[in-house]
């Protein structure tokens, strides 16, 4: 029945982008290892990581997609979802250290062990097993996303303030994980990785298997967003986005609705975290920076708001283009990265998405709930109600 529903939801645009992301999720490992160095199709190690870094943020782009472009919600705290989401993961990784650590310890990491730490905290049972981790990870990001989101959207409140407050939010997280006695490695954060399931954290085929594993997540994220926006339920949420209070005067109630795609979209950059931090190797509370969370609305509004493929596109061509200013123009990649977001802006303010999809004539965008001017409102109320139905 699931899969009945998601396959259902799939347009040509989205299996296609599906379609490829399998066919990367194949290929890239292959050419990494099955190919020798000479081979001019082989994929190095360190690339295969990086790629694998920029489907992470892909990910995270996507679950703000979710709540920005069809529910209207402008989230700056979605950083904050993406490292507990990382913490969880880096969290397990750390206690499959063992004894292997600089302190020898068998059950204190190395950083507590430097700070005279006698016992594990008890925040830490459980991240010996890997299912208990996988749960945190959905559940870290997700719970805080319905405490936040039971009072802010119980208390209606919305645009720029619900910006502010998130962005708050994930500000107030930033500066306790930095404190030494939070138990989550202070400054330093969580590092030195040895193993995930048994396997070295290091090796080639280890690293092929996360980006491949990395790349099906996406594929899967894709697939439920776009069942969820193509649902009835998403019709009525872009009439929240475009009219939200004619679309709680028919009835709906708005606050749960908005609360149900908030958590959906923070376990959805909470795993993109998960993914992000034994491709990198390292997790610390410089991932709660609020410019961490603007760089994902700029990769989501690059891309194409409200489109799904769009910040998938965004998220790989910045940080791709900021891998290459950083290695071309050490000095001036900060201007040169801001001089592509202004032309952006002013010759794609849909974004490439959007805007090659307008070009065309192709575009699809979700039925919107504000009526043109000439229309009453007993037909822009009658507009709305067939876009639920």
């Amino acid at each position: 029945m699931i899969t009945a529903f998601l396959l259902r939801s799939l347009d040509r645009r989205i299996g296609i982008a599906i379609a490829i992301l399998l066919v990367v999720a194949v290929f890239v490992p292959l050419a990494n290892l099955a190919l020798p160095d000479t081979s001019p199709l082989h994929v190095p190690t360190y690339l295969m990581s990086l790629f694998g870094k920029y489907l992470t943020y892909a990910l995270l782009a996507l679950a703000l997609d979710l709540v920005w472009g069809y529910c209207g919600i402008l989230s700056l705290g979605h950083g904050a979802f993406f490292a507990l989401g990382g913490y969880a993961m880096g969290m397990y990784l750390m206690r499959q250290i063992g004894s292997r650590g600089t302190y020898g310890n068998p059950i204190l990491p190395d950083f507590m062990v430097f700070l005279n730490w006698k016992e594990l905290p008890w925040f830490w049972y459980g991240f010996d097993h890997f299912w208990f981790a996988m749960i945190m990870v959905l559940v870290a990001p997700g719970l805080l996303a319905f405490v936040f989101g039971w009072f802010a959207f119980r208390s209606r409140v919305n645009g720029v303030y619900l910006s502010i407050i998130t962005q708050a939010m994930t500000y107030a997280l930033l500066l306790a994980f930095f404190r030494n006695d939070m138990g989550f490695g202070g400054n330093n954060g969580l590092t030195d990785f040895k193993d995930i399931l048994g396997f070295n954290i290091q090796a080639d085929g280890t690293r092929a298997v996360l980006f491949a594993i990395t790349a099906l997540f996406l594929a899967l994220a894709l697939m439920l967003s776009s069942a969820i926006v193509r649902s009835k339920f998403g019709k009525v949420l872009v009439g929240v986005r475009d009219a939200e209070s004619r679309t709680r005067f028919l009835g709906y109630r708005v606050e749960h609705m908005k609360l149900f795609v908030f958590v959906v979209s923070a376990m959805m950059a909470g795993i993109a975290g998960a993914l992000y931090v034994p491709q990198i190797g390292i997790i610390n509370p410089g991932e709660f920076a609020p410019a961490n969370s603007i760089e994902v609305v700029i990769w989501t509004a690059v891309g194409g708001r409200a489109t799904l493929i769009g910040p998938i596109i965004g998220a790989i061509l910045v940080n791709g283009g900021k891998t290459i200013f950083t290695g071309l123009f050490p000095d001036f990649w900060l201007f040169a990265l801001g001089g592509l977001f202004v032309a952006v802006t002013l010759l794609l303010p849909k974004g490439i998405v959007g805007t090659i999809a307008q070009y065309i004539g192709g575009d699809r965008q979700p039925v919107s709930a504000k009526p043109d001017a000439e229309e009453d409102e007993t037909e822009a109320g009658k507009t709305t109600i067939q876009a639920a139905e």
